[in-house]
């Protein structure tokens, strides 16, 4: 239950991050082209919005998208690996070079979500939360903000930690799968989700 409840909170905000900005991109190039042109009144009125921060917003988002996209990718087998190697040997060594390799991933991304969990921490998370909480602050860095939203960035940085975090977990988890059942996730790439296979008319006699 609470995996799928994961599994879908994932793939949520993966397509909210791609659709949002996507739509961002298109109003903000629309913005810059249709201000420049000579129409009474709306010009007048597009230059009085601001879409100065757009940029800087959708590169937060596919930061984020990409982070949590990565983790995507493990669950569902979609990342890229050269395993010509591991599968030219006997069916015993490539289980343990799998595993290995399933290990190593996790070991690499858990020093990366714990290094930068310390690091958001320090760069304003502390002072943020105390001060969230109402808890006094004292002496803590309050930490810097973004130039255009004026967020602060140990919000934005928050994708390393939580990003890598449920990549580690995606490794394990991919990993006791292996060991329980051999099988590996594996992504068509060729098939379209939504679109049935066409199955041939059957013939009568």
């Amino acid at each position: 239950m609470l995996n799928r409840l994961l599994n879908h909170l994932e793939e949520a905000l993966v397509t909210f991050l791609m659709g949002a900005a996507t739509v961002i991109i298109f109003v903000a190039v629309m913005h810059r082209y249709l201000a420049g042109a000579p129409i009474p009144g709306l010009q007048d009125w597009l230059l009085t919005l601001n879409f100065g921060w757009a940029q800087e917003l959708c590169i937060i988002m596919f930061v984020w998208m990409a982070k949590f996209g990565a983790a995507y990718g493990v669950r569902t087998g979609i990342h890229v690996g050269v395993d010509v190697l591991i599968n030219r040997l006997g069916p015993r060594n490539r289980g343990r070079f799998v595993v290995f390799g399933l290990l190593a991933g996790a070991l690499f991304t858990g020093v990366v979500a714990a290094l930068g969990a310390d690091f958001v921490w320090e760069n304003g998370a502390h002072y943020g939360i105390f001060h969230a909480l109402g808890i006094p602050t004292g002496d803590l860095y309050e930490g810097p903000t973004t130039p255009d939203l004026e967020w602060p960035t140990w919000v934005v940085y928050s994708a390393i930690p939580l990003g890598s975090s449920l990549m580690c977990f995606r490794f394990l988890q991919v990993a006791v799968g292996f060991i329980r059942t051999g099988e590996l996730p594996h992504h068509d790439h060729g098939h379209v989700d939504g679109l049935d296979e066409e199955t041939a008319p059957e013939k009568h006699a």
